[in-house]
């Protein structure tokens, strides 16, 4: 049995923060970690393992569920339990037609897209912007530094 490994890493700001210096400090945080024991949790009937870092200044950003039983949907992306591959759906896209990124299976493919909110808080509104980065991988056995002796054989940027 194989196991779907999902580390989704959030990097959160708001408009005073788009400075070169903050733009730069944000680029230099690290895009896959250790899987941390304190945040890692088993989904979809041990099926998988997902692992968020990074910001959640509105808590509980990350939402997902499982479509059918051969679906799951994680933010953007769906990801196919059978044949183990990656769709990323982007709501800016003209075509409006998800696109197929890969196959999983000892595969370890990174996406990352960049998005905004329009959050209301204390009486006013303001832009939340957001990068989003998706590290997954489908492998035999379970390993917490997966991400880190491992180079991603595909890089998605959107």
């Amino acid at each position: 049995m194989t196991i779907l490994v999902l580390q989704i890493i959030i990097k959160q700001w708001d408009k005073s923060e788009r400075s070169e210096q903050h733009c730069a400090e944000r680029a230099a945080l690290a895009e896959r970690h250790l899987l941390a024991k304190e945040t890692a949790f088993y989904a979809f009937d041990k099926q998988c393992v997902i692992d968020q870092q990074g910001d959640d200044l509105m808590g509980d950003r990350l939402k997902f569920s499982q479509i059918d039983a051969n679906t799951v949907q994680i933010d953007r992306f769906n990801i196919s339990l059978g044949n183990k591959t990656l769709i990323y759906n982007n709501p800016d896209d003209e075509a409006g037609k998800p696109r197929l990124l890969g196959c999983l299976e000892n595969s370890f493919i990174q996406c990352k897209y960049q998005w905004r909110y329009r959050v209301y808080e204390g009486g006013f509104y303001y832009w939340l912007y957001e990068e989003l980065i998706l590290n997954a991988i489908n492998v035999a056995s379970f390993e917490e530094d997966i991400f880190l002796k491992t180079e991603p054989n595909r890089v998605v940027l959107d």
